[in-house]
């Protein structure tokens, strides 16, 4: 470049209070739908971590009005600012837009005794749908996981591009390597309309790929950021994915990755109860079983026997008739005939047996045996 050019252009940034080596970078112009939200990342130097940085509205810098401050004010109306000296990006948030939202803006950071640095966008809101935006701004996914965005954009005029905000970018059609991460771009048409959706898809996410990317289609480009946590427990890899069904034929759809070892991790514990439980209640039922055993096992047998014979008193008797002869010393003769004839023949002996049975108790002692002879004796 010339020598009088590069004097002129230090001039001009004097004049505007700006710095020559601009070191913040954003988007170059975005278009909103009235009634939307939209938010813009503003990416500076680290040496500008601890400076306060600010948003402005106007076509040039000189005259352009402060909207908000990271210091004071940090919101404003539907306007806010936050800062995150991590990764190095202020970003501002309009919320509920209206058509008289749009305009020129600045993102700027204040720098002590020397010029402010600065870079301005275009801000277009349309009642209609815009030529190039988002379902959301906002992806969150997983190391090693992988996150798809949908850029939907009304006209051709051009190819789609995906970018890393202040790193290189993909072109439609091409599947490469972009920050260690592979990225693939797929471009179909609507059937409905005459729009176009262009699907990015990141896969094998790392740490690092934490940043704002963007959606470019022309001159209009969509600020997108993406989230890339450590893998958990209770966290699942999203993808969203186009399905040609309604709403222009294209929905966005998500899909859990990681719900089986989240399930396993919820049964272990109930699972583990109820063995537990079963074990308490083995245990238990062997002992009140052993302890039924003892107890049967001590108790005294009942001996007892009842006797048949104890029912029953037995008496037996016999009587007999002896008749005595002469030669046991008696004299026939003295007597006359009282002993001539014999008063007991022999046919005249009686035998009897008397039985009697008495109940008894069961402990009662055993009845005596009587034995009884009578014997009838002559004189």
């Amino acid at each position: 470049m010339a020598p009088h050019l590069l004097l002129v252009m230090r001039i001009l940034f004097f004049l505007t209070g700006l710095s020559d080596t601009q070191s913040v970078s954003t988007v170059s112009h975005v278009s909103v739908k009235q009634g939307g939200s939209i938010t813009i990342p503003c990416l500076y130097d680290l040496r500008y971590s601890n400076n306060v940085k600010y948003w402005c509205r106007g076509y040039y810098w000189l005259g352009c009005s402060t909207v908000v401050r990271t210091d004071h004010p940090k919101t404003s109306g539907n306007t806010s600012i936050s800062d995150d000296i991590n990764q190095r990006v202020f970003t501002v948030t309009m919320r509920r837009l209206s058509s008289s939202d749009s305009d020129y803006y600045w993102c700027i950071v204040e720098r002590k005794n020397e010029a402010d640095d600065g870079v301005s966008l275009q801000i277009s809101v349309t009642p209609g749908t815009p030529e190039l935006y988002v379902d959301q701004q906002e992806l969150t996914g997983v190391v090693g996981g992988s996150v798809t965005m949908l850029c939907y954009y009304s006209k051709l005029g051009g190819s789609g591009r995906w970018c890393r905000m202040g790193g290189s970018c993909v072109a439609v059609g091409h599947s490469v390597d972009l920050d260690g991460t592979f990225v693939k771009l797929v471009q179909e048409q609507r059937e409905t309309t005459n729009g176009y959706v262009l699907m990015v898809t990141m896969s094998g996410l790392m740490m690092e790929n934490t940043g704002w990317y963007r959606c470019e289609k022309g001159k209009l480009q969509m600020p997108v950021h993406v989230t890339v946590n450590q893998p958990s427990t209770t966290q699942s890899t999203i993808t969203i994915t186009p399905s040609v069904t309604n709403r222009d034929n294209v929905v966005t759809n998500e899909n859990t990755d990681a719900k089986h070892q989240s399930l396993l991790e919820v049964l272990f514990i109930p699972l583990s109860l109820l063995v537990v439980l079963i074990a308490v209640t083995l245990v238990t039922w062997k002992m009140l079983r052993k302890h039924k055993d003892k107890k049967a096992k001590d108790q005294p047998p009942n001996t007892s026997v009842q006797s048949a014979d104890s029912e029953q008193n037995i008496t037996y008797s016999t009587v007999s008739h002896t008749r005595r002869t002469a030669q046991q010393g008696l004299n026939p003769e003295s007597h006359g005939d009282f002993y001539g004839t014999d008063p007991f023949p022999d046919d005249a002996v009686t035998y009897s047996t008397v039985v009697t049975k008495n109940k008894t108790q069961p402990n009662a002692a055993k009845p005596d045996v009587v034995y009884s002879t009578v014997a009838a004796h002559q004189r």
